[in-house]
């Protein structure tokens, strides 16, 4: 690999990185539908303000989201529309694991008791 494609590499994971918790998936997908300010994501998502906004700075740090100030709020849009397509391919990808051998990627979580696919 050379320093080009190391780079590239480089770049590619850290959007990745900036996308691997359930809670920026979860705002990936409220803003398929258009922008929306802190306030709106953080009665979506169900956490405190200060973490929804921590979110939001990785997302934008990383060049998933962008932002825009209207009057005393900021809202929040998604920086290239091709991302939820993505969420999408992964989603087909987790379906294909779980049906091809669902004892093995399903558990319990500790947390909820919830049946969750685990990759």
């Amino acid at each position: 690999m050379n320093e080009t494609e190391r780079l590239r590499a480089v770049a590619r994971a850290r959007v990745f990185k900036a996308m691997s918790h359930p809670s920026r998936m979860h705002i990936v997908s409220l803003l398929e539908s258009g922008p929306r300010n802190v306030g709106e994501l953080t009665d979506a998502i169900g956490c405190d303000i200060t973490t929804v906004s921590k979110h939001l700075s990785i997302m934008r740090s990383a060049g998933i989201v962008i932002d825009e100030t209207r009057g005393r709020s900021v809202y929040y849009s998604l920086y290239c529309s091709c991302i939820p397509r993505f969420i999408r391919c992964v989603d087909e990808i987790v379906s294909v694991k779980a049906v091809r051998a669902p004892a093995r990627f399903v558990h319990a979580d500790a947390d909820t008791g919830r049946r969750a696919i685990r990759i």
